[in-house]
């Protein structure tokens, strides 16, 4: 087991949970400001969601490693939706080549600058062929907020004790 280096926060239609690395985040009702913020990102991209992950990251120290969302709850057919509010971050995309092969794969990292307000969409197959993350910069002094917006297929059952 190992501290986060972000607050994380999950809200979704009712029962859904969000499975990762272990750790299993059940989705609290959604607050009125959530739908609409939810619903704008609908509205801008074409999509539904029904999960919302949220990270906050009280400066630069807190950040997250590189990853895919690549769990089997996720519905495939629906991109992530990133609504970014608060500080200026680097989002870093590195391809699963350049990763297991770095000498020999010379596709390089794309890094984006995610402003406040901004929207960016990991359509299909991105999280199949890139990884990506949040990485450190100890420069930045204010918070950032980051609004994962998803569609899961599968709520998990919680299990019984007997």
């Amino acid at each position: 087991m190992h501290s986060v280096p972000r607050k994380q926060a999950t809200y979704g239609d009712e029962g859904l949970v969000y499975s990762f690395s272990g750790v299993h985040l059940a989705a609290r009702a959604w607050t009125p400001t959530l739908e609409y913020i939810r619903d704008a990102t609908t509205n801008a991209t074409g999509h539904t969601f029904n999960f919302v992950l949220i990270n906050r990251y009280k400066d630069g120290e807190d950040h997250i490693g590189e990853h895919r969302d690549d769990e089997r709850e996720l519905d495939p057919s629906c991109p992530i939706a990133l609504v970014s509010l608060g500080a200026v971050r680097d989002f870093v995309f590195r391809h699963k080549d350049a990763r297991r092969e770095p000498k020999k794969c010379h596709i390089e990292p794309v890094k984006l600058e995610l402003a406040h307000g901004s929207l960016l969409l990991m359509n299909s197959p991105t999280n199949t062929y890139w990884y990506h993350s949040l990485p450190v910069r100890k420069k930045v002094k204010t918070p950032r907020i980051s609004l994962t917006f998803r569609r899961i297929i599968k709520a998990r059952q919680k299990r019984k004790r007997e």
